[in-house]
Order: C-alpha cells, then structure tokens, then sequence
C-alpha cells in the first residue's frame, strides 16, 4: 500500500479516518477477499507510519459497520456474507412473535433484457444497457409472502440466468461473493404502502387490492458502486418489517 502524502494530507479528516479509508480500499480492490485475515494492527501500524491506537480506532469502525469481523483468538477478518448475516442485516421482515426466519425463495423468470431508463439510472448504467431481471417469490413459514423483482447488471454478472447455469440460491447475496466477487456492504430502502396486482394477488393467494408493503431497495459494494435495484411487495398480515437506529 503506497502511503506516501497519503496520511499526513491537510483537510483529509482525523488520522484514523485516512486510515480507514485506506483499507477500505485494500478491501474495495480485492486486495483482501471476503474470509480473508487482515494483517495485525502492529502489523498496519508499521506499515502505515501510525500508532496502533489509531489503526484500532480505524478497525473498530469497520467491525462496528460489518465490514470487518474479529474472531476471539484468530485475528480479523474480511466479512463474509452467509446465512446469518443475510438474516441479521439485509432482510428485514420478522413475525410478529419476534421470530425472524430466512425465506425459502422460489425463482419464476431469468432474463437478459435493456434496462428500463428508471433501472439504467438508479445503478448508474447507460441507456439501454444490457441488465438481468430475476422474477421471484418468497415464503415464510410455508406461506408464499413477498414478491420480488431483482435488477442486476449484466456485464457484473456475465454467466447468471443463461441456458445451462444452475438454479438460483435462496441467497442471492452470497451468489454475488462466492461466483463473482461482488460483496453487498449497504443498502437504502424506501417503503410505501401500495394496493396488491392481480398478479400479486395469484402469487400471495390474496384478494387484488389487499394492501401489501413495498420495499425498494438499492444495495451497493463497499466503494459504494450499485450493484442490485430491488423492488419487494410484502404481505404483512403476520409480520412487520423492522429497522433498528443507534
């Protein structure tokens, strides 16, 4: 890692900051895969001309936003998306007893087509790119529960959805980082109430019209770059979604 001019520049934030952003950057770069062991914060500290209070303080907000994960006895380690984390931090939709279970999810198309301009903008591709539009149901406890449209750009991801690969996971999330390296970090999410399709409501086994949570959502990779547009319609009658704030 070139360091030079890099942590002493004025106006680039706190020490511990520049360092984060640093190995941030190993991280974004590949440098240090998802399950990969960092280096030891004497380790960082040496190499980055730093104190190792400093790399700490750096580390600790990387572990506290899921970027990074410590291993009592082991070291720290790049994150890796499995089923607990997929449950925990991206799917946000609990019974209403408190439970919180991961869907079973059943695929209903895969498709290669032109982004629609709305798809195109909101992950940044040019008009008409080329995008893979995966159509799906999920259940929870055995009872079908949301309806999912997934947006991906097709150049990330040039092997899903053509004649011959395999079926789709539950979680896709883990797809992602295990068959082409793309690690979903954050995601903002917009809700709305809306009134169910008729195809929304021969999915869910509803009435058209039955009010149903629509959740938008755009996942995006440590850098920031999206990667995902995801739009889910929710039937709440036994679960509500959850969000927590600190």
């Amino acid at each position: 890692m070139d360091t030079q001019n890099t942590l002493t520049t004025p106006g680039e934030g706190p020490l511990y900051m520049q360092v984060r952003k640093l190995l941030t950057q190993r991280i974004s770069n590949g440098a240090w895969p998802p399950g990969h062991l960092i280096p030891s914060e004497i380790k960082l500290a040496q190499e980055l001309g730093v104190s190792q209070g400093t790399v700490r303080k750096a580390v600790d907000d990387l572990v506290s936003n899921n970027v990074l994960v410590r291993h009592q006895g082991k070291g720290t380690f790049v994150a890796i998306h499995d089923t607990r984390r997929a449950l925990f931090h991206f799917f946000p939709m609990v019974g209403d007893d408190g439970q919180r279970v991961l869907p079973d999810s059943r695929a209903l198309s895969v498709r290669r087509l032109r982004a629609k301009k709305s798809e195109a903008q909101a992950l940044g591709l040019q008009a008409g790119a080329r995008v893979i539009r995966i159509e799906r149901t999920r259940d929870l406890n055995d009872q079908p529960t949301i309806v999912e449209s997934i947006v991906l750009p097709a150049a990330s991801f040039p092997e899903l959805g053509k004649s011959g690969s395999e079926p789709l996971p539950n979680t896709l999330y883990e797809l992602y980082e295990e068959r082409y390296g793309i690690t979903i970090h954050r995601a903002e999410e917009q809700l709305r109430a809306v009134a169910a399709s008729a195809r929304d409501a021969k999915l869910l086994g509803i009435e058209p019209g039955a009010p149903l949570l629509e959740i938008t959502r755009l996942a995006r990779t440590l850098n920031g770059t999206p990667v995902e547009l995801r739009v889910s319609r929710c039937l709440t009658r036994a679960h509500h979604y959850q969000s927590s704030f600190v």
